[in-house]
């Protein structure tokens, strides 16, 4: 048979696939799986956006504890609905410099650092502000790990340049956990105390602020000996906030 004669051999390669190669299954793992992260990377950076105008429906921490079996329970309410006591308790007692920094406290987080090279001593205080606890609430998980601040820092930071301090401390309120699946100011005070949140008195106010740190353990409807102290010193700070609570003018 001739060399014009002989009939061609027949390629397996698809349309665009250099013949005598084969598609490596590992390869299509490997992109899919940089797909997914550029998705959770875009995320919360898009939906910062979106929720600077449009309520947060839920938030990762609310669909991780559904997940574990707790229920959800609450009720959004615009800023001007809750009493001016609660954001103000909340401030005194999470993040008295709230209208000063841009998301993290620099100098806080300063100390922090210092406190955990200290030879003797580890870290005796927490850096979070109000932004890094809103950002871990909407798009993170609870829980100490290091990966988690590392994305929490450039991401409060994102989240404090889209949003007023308004419209920050607005979400924060609604979408924080103050008992074991009820989150929101609203819910937390019809639960507590069986009033709407406009009706919040200063001690109620700061006995939900007392109680963020733990909302699982800590109780601000039959607060313990403890969480009553706590309440009583944020009383103290609230009084000398007003210079400090500029930003959350309308």
């Amino acid at each position: 048979m001739t060399e014009e004669t002989q009939p061609a051999t027949l390629s397996c390669a698809t349309p665009g696939q250099i013949p005598g190669t084969r598609h490596k299954p590992w390869a299509r793992v490997l992109r899919w799986g940089l797909y997914l992260l550029a998705f959770l990377a875009a995320w919360p950076v898009v939906m910062t956006l979106v929720y600077a105008i449009v309520p947060p429906p839920v938030s990762n921490i609310m669909l991780l504890r559904a997940l574990g079996g707790a229920g959800i329970e609450k009720q959004w309410v615009d800023l001007e609905d809750i009493s001016p006591n609660l954001p103000r308790a909340v401030i005194a007692s999470e993040d008295a410099r709230f209208c000063e920094h841009r998301g993290v406290d620099w100098r806080e987080f300063q100390g922090v650092i210092e406190d955990a090279l200290e030879k003797d001593e580890g870290p005796v205080r927490g850096a979070s502000t109000i932004p890094m606890q809103a950002a871990k609430n909407l798009f993170l998980w609870d829980g100490r790990f290091a990966i988690r601040k590392l994305i929490e820092l450039p991401l409060a930071m994102w989240m404090d340049f889209v949003w007023s301090k308004r419209r920050m401390i607005e979400i924060y309120l609604n979408v924080v956990e103050w008992a074991p699946g009820v989150y929101g100011a609203e819910a937390a005070a019809q639960h507590h105390f069986g009033k709407s949140s406009k009706n919040l008195t200063k001690k109620q106010a700061a006995l939900l602020a007392a109680v963020l740190p733990n909302p699982i353990k800590r109780n601000a409807g039959k607060p313990s000996r403890g969480v009553r102290r706590i309440a009583d010193r944020i009383l103290l700070r609230m009084r000398g906030m007003e210079p400090y609570l500029a930003c959350l003018a309308p």
